[in-house]
């Protein structure tokens, strides 16, 4: 289904028990509201669930400018505001996480429980890899449109984009933003959650590793980690069933 928020045609789906809690699923970076299909199914005879592709991603079209977690964050809002949604859980993955711990630290969201898949948010180290994406945000343009570093433009950014990592190599039109997104740490936007929540991690995530996680479960007040062996970023398609259960269970579906 379409629907238009903020000027973007925007794809998502609504299906699933009309008479249950309704949850609202927000996926990762790279990914679309298909990582999710297996917990929709079995998730749907119990909830009404609702997903969304993030703009920029899957059927959503790309924002017009470079976004900030804000503007993610408002556009989640429009869109439960327009559908008329009172969301009573809110689940996110790596970047939908990320979303949902500042709109409901900030209290833009106002869901009855969280459940964050994998979430991102936590700052990290100054890495090399970090610093080099900071350098191509501020400067990597600008060094190589000026003689005689022109002619060295595609080598050195292919250089520069090799230490960056394939999240930002892939990102296409959507590379600034991902700078923008990854540079902000929401340590104090977590410590502000008010309602109850459940991290479900797997403890061979190289992309948002599992001390993340662990991290989260200290700042989110009464918070509670689950960590599945075995698995890794994206835990709730290598481990559905169990994401499913674990989910029933915190949001006390039969």
């Amino acid at each position: 289904m379409k629907i238009i928020v903020d000027d973007l045609a925007t794809e998502y789906r609504d299906e699933g028990n009309p008479n249950g809690p309704i949850v609202l699923f927000l996926h990762g970076w790279r990914n679309d509201l298909h990582g999710f299909d297996a917990l929709t199914h079995d998730l749907a005879p119990f909830c009404r669930i609702v997903r969304i592709d993030l703009p920029g991603f899957g059927g959503t079209e790309i924002p017009h400018e470079t976004w900030e977690l804000d503007n993610y964050m408002q556009f989640v809002a429009d869109f439960m505001q327009k559908l008329g949604l009172k969301v009573d859980v809110l689940i996110g993955h790596s970047l939908g996480g990320r979303i949902i711990i500042k709109g409901s630290g900030s209290n833009v969201f106002h869901p009855k429980k969280i459940v964050l898949i994998a979430s991102a948010g936590i700052a990290k180290r100054k890495t090399v890899r970090n610093q080099i994406l900071k350098g191509i945000a501020k400067t990597g343009k600008a060094i190589t449109s000026i003689p005689p570093f022109s002619s060295m433009r595609e080598k050195l950014r292919s250089k520069l984009y090799r230490y960056a990592g394939s999240d930002y190599n892939n990102a296409g039109p959507l590379k600034d933003t991902f700078v923008k997104l990854i540079g902000e740490d929401l340590s104090a936007s977590a410590k502000s959650i008010s309602v109850p929540t459940l991290l479900l991690w797997g403890d061979h995530d190289t992309e948002t590793p599992l001390s993340d996680g662990e991290r989260l479960s200290r700042l989110i007040p009464g918070a509670i980690l689950k960590v599945f062996p075995g698995t890794g970023h994206h835990v709730h398609q290598e481990r559905p069933a169990a994401i499913a259960e674990a989910i029933k269970e915190f949001i006390g579906t039969p």
